[in-house]
């Protein structure tokens, strides 16, 4: 099966990638990558353009404008990336039966009860990143919806098939599908995660002689970005994989809780000033509780605690935390 990967340059494209390198079933060339200038979120043709040149039989979609803050500010460029670009990969994908996954957030929730969410809950975005999201989802199941696709429906989990458990691909259905996966706090990239920019955030707190203020009300689940790559390739590899999922390590936590296990694998400890999230003056307010209720996966196992998935971490973490320190 050969499966292309846009936004194959950003966090989560080059775990995917590297996983999907893994799976026999996608062939001694392995996953196709896509990202600038091959496909360009701002360039409408370029979805039709690259499906017509590589012919894949599954798109998976983690290219996105992930910047909640710019997305509030410039909320029409937020729709043409997070919205349109989905809807016009969906179309194309569509006219080809090529079968689409599109990686989502836990965003499109209110956040506002203390329960977690399931697939079929009601959504309803706090802000404007969320909301483009939404949107995108929507286009993408309107698309599949016209040809009756599996997954063109919002589903709570996988829809089972039969096949042969020793051959991932066995009794594959025809024609295209359609996964919604939507997860949360995604970590694993060294400078560019929350456990990164908090021990810096840390270590300039101790050096100033203050406390560091963390937030104490926003409740989410830490997501370790080679997990997640492992689960999708899992879904893909099941005969039927439509569907909304969702896919996070296990564990909620709050910020402050977050930054706390971080400091407590780091050896940092700085005095620690919790607030809520109204103490911080941004363009874009988070969810303050979106948490998502796990969707199974095919093999039946959920993904690790996300305190495991930290424990692994650790060590690339602190070897670039070591380095930037260094630099300073």
């Amino acid at each position: 099966m050969k499966v292309a990967v846009i936004g194959a340059d950003g966090r989560l494209g080059r775990a995917l990638v590297a996983a999907l390198e893994e799976a026999p079933w996608t062939g001694p060339s392995g996953p196709v990558a896509w990202d600038r200038p091959d496909h360009d979120l701002d360039d409408a043709g370029a979805a039709d353009r690259v499906l017509g040149r590589d012919r894949p039989d599954v798109v998976v979609h983690v290219a996105a404008w992930t910047d909640v803050d710019g997305c509030a500010l410039d909320p029409a460029l937020a729709m043409r990336r997070n919205a349109t670009a989905v809807g016009e990969l969906a179309t194309a994908c569509v006219e080809r039966g090529v079968s689409m996954v599109l990686v989502s957030t836990n965003e499109v929730f209110a956040g506002d009860r203390a329960a977690a969410y399931a697939p079929g809950d009601p959504v309803g975005p706090a802000n404007p990143y969320g909301a483009s999201k939404l949107v995108g989802e929507e286009a993408a199941r309107a698309a599949f919806a016209a040809v009756g696709a599996i997954g063109a429906e919002a589903r709570d989990g996988p829809v089972a098939a039969d096949g042969e458990p020793d051959s991932p691909l066995a009794g594959r259905v025809a024609g295209p599908q359609l996964a919604i996966v939507r997860t949360a706090w995604l970590f694993g990239s060294p400078g560019t995660d929350f456990p990164s920019r908090i021990l810096v955030a840390a270590d300039r707190a101790l050096a100033d002689g203050r406390p560091l203020r963390l937030v104490a009300d926003e409740v989410g689940q830490p997501t370790y970005l080679p997990d997640l790559a492992e689960a999708i390739t899992e879904l893909l590899g099941a005969p039927v994989f439509g569907g909304t999922h969702h896919l996070t390590n296990r564990g909620a936590v709050s910020r402050a809780g977050w930054a706390r296990e971080t400091f407590a694998l780091s050896g940092i400890a700085p005095e620690i000033e919790e607030v809520p999230l109204a103490a911080f003056d941004r363009p874009s307010r988070p969810p303050r509780h979106a948490v998502l209720a796990p969707t199974p996966l095919p093999g039946g196992e959920p993904m690790r605690d996300h305190e495991a998935a930290m424990a692994d971490y650790a060590p690339a973490l602190l070897r670039w935390l070591a380095t930037t320190a260094g630099s300073r």
